[in-house]
């Protein structure tokens, strides 16, 4: 039976919430209060620490989750082939507009105006014309010199830059490796480890993600694989890279700096539309309640940020620095969450994304996700609910942006998890997945119990009829005496 403390302290926004750990919630029971108020999964993001601190960050997460009694998802960021600036002589230097900086081979700067950096061939992939930007974006040098020794670039936008911080270069073909050795190892780890997924940064092409999909499963695990859109080469390679991936993330911050910053929002909406074509979840990252880090409440574009993406269609939203660094890491959860269910409540007709039926998907799982979402429209059920060991076909529910939640049970706990990724589908551990007399009993017990389910609603069920098919093909509509 499933476990009434499922129930959360406050109803579920339909859209997920993925919240970054790190300092501010370096402990089990700000991670627990997180979980109530409305996270769904845990990013650990490997730029930061090592082997040791990301598996005590897992076991933290695993303990508040248990602790609750709500599944949560765990994402696994990889660092991937971020170019940074080497130490500078006093930890910073001003770029003037108009004057020269010089990159040079090693580590670490000993003349001020001279940087080094962490890609030791970046030399030697640099052009006269080529951009580099830096500080987020907000330093912009163009490259006039290369030689065997240096590379000679005017500033073009002055600022401060500081060690350590990234370098892009918008334009650039890098023959870098997509993953490190330092990613291949939190991938091994995370695989053996048994992590939801793993996010693969910098992605430029499908080889890429298949790379690291061979890895995983030597290590014998079974780990999603989210593709991190902030190329504009992966923009060039959309559609494969979308459908290569088990998802998909809009990094909008190097994103920003490797386009036109005009363009994100575009872009975004673009990538959005790829997702849910190939019944990929998707997240939208970077920024989104940023000005929580150190206030208690978020800007009013913010706020419209949040509920643009929403509308979108995105899965789930991503907090970074707000939980992981912030001062207010729960307050900013909540308002994720509330921003959430004000779009859904107010909104819930305009929500439903395009998900038109495609011929490369199931054509079954994709008749009867249509089909029963439609069904419980149509009789004003109070619940869908999909028994799925993959997942696939509460998550093509989820894509039809049905306003009936949908409740997901599964025989695989890895499924359960890889669901609270999915938008508008409530796992339900513990429960019987396999016969649906079962399944319904049990999915009305814990209805009735969270005081949402009571005589006369409906429930509608996508199940199997026992025959030899490798997908649901019944759907059955239960009225609660």
């Amino acid at each position: 039976m499933a476990r009434q403390s499922v129930i959360r302290t406050q109803r579920p926004s339909q859209t997920k919430i993925v919240a970054t750990v790190g300092p501010a919630c370096d402990d089990v029971a700000t991670l627990q209060r997180l979980i109530e108020v409305g996270c769904d999964v845990f990013r650990i993001n490997t730029a930061h620490g090592d082997i040791p601190d990301f598996a005590r960050r897992l076991e933290q997460i695993r303990d508040a989750a248990a602790k609750t009694g709500i599944p949560v998802g765990v994402l696994v960021d990889l660092g991937g082939p971020k170019i940074r600036l080497g130490e500078l002589p006093e930890g910073q230097f001003l770029c003037v507009a108009g004057k020269t900086v010089r990159f040079v081979r090693g580590d670490r700067s000993t003349v001020p105006g001279e940087f080094t950096s962490t890609y030791a061939a970046l030399l030697d992939e640099l052009a006269p014309g080529d951009r580099v930007m830096m500080a987020d974006g907000t330093v912009a040098l163009r490259v006039e010199e290369v030689t065997p020794d240096a590379a000679v670039c005017r500033v073009v936008q002055g600022g401060i830059v500081r060690s350590r911080q990234g370098i892009n270069l918008p334009g650039v073909k890098l023959k870098v490796d997509a993953l490190q050795p330092k990613d291949r190892e939190a991938a091994r780890w995370a695989a053996q480890n048994d992590v939801d997924f793993v996010g693969l940064s910098f992605v430029r092409t499908p080889d890429e993600i298949l790379r690291l999909r061979d890895l995983i499963a030597e290590a014998g695990g079974e780990t999603q694989i989210i593709a991190k859109i902030e190329k504009p080469e992966a923009l060039e390679n959309l559609e494969a890279i979308v459908q290569t991936a088990d998802g998909v993330m809009v990094a909008r911050g190097d994103l920003g700096v490797e386009i036109d910053i005009a363009r994100v929002a575009v872009e975004q909406k673009r990538i959005i539309r790829e997702a849910t074509k190939h019944r990929k979840p998707v997240i939208i990252a970077t920024q989104m309640l940023d000005s929580m880090q150190h206030a208690r409440l978020p800007t009013r574009a913010e706020v419209a940020d949040v509920s643009n993406a929403i509308l979108d269609g995105a899965d789930a939203c991503m907090l970074s620095g707000e939980t992981a660094i912030g001062q207010y890491p729960v307050e900013a959860v909540e308002m994720m969450h509330r921003i959430a269910m004000a779009v859904e409540q107010s909104s819930s007709g305009s929500l439903r994304a395009a998900a038109e039926p495609h011929h490369e998907l199931n054509a079954i799982t994709e008749s009867m996700a249509l089909h029963a979402g439609k069904i419980a429209v149509d009789l004003g059920a109070k619940l869908i609910v999909v028994a799925s060991s993959s997942g696939q076909t509460a998550l093509s529910i989820s894509k039809h942006r049905f306003p009936v939640p949908t409740v997901g049970v599964s025989s695989s706990p890895a499924g359960i998890r890889r669901m609270c990724l999915y938008w508008g589908v409530i796992p339900l551990p513990e429960a019987p997945a396999d016969d649906p007399v079962k399944i319904v009993r049990t999915v009305v017990e814990w209805g009735r119990q969270g005081r949402f389910l009571e005589p006369g609603d409906r429930i509608v069920l996508i199940t199997g009829t026992g025959l030899p098919v490798s997908a649901h093909n019944a759907i059955v509509v239960h009225q609660i005496s």
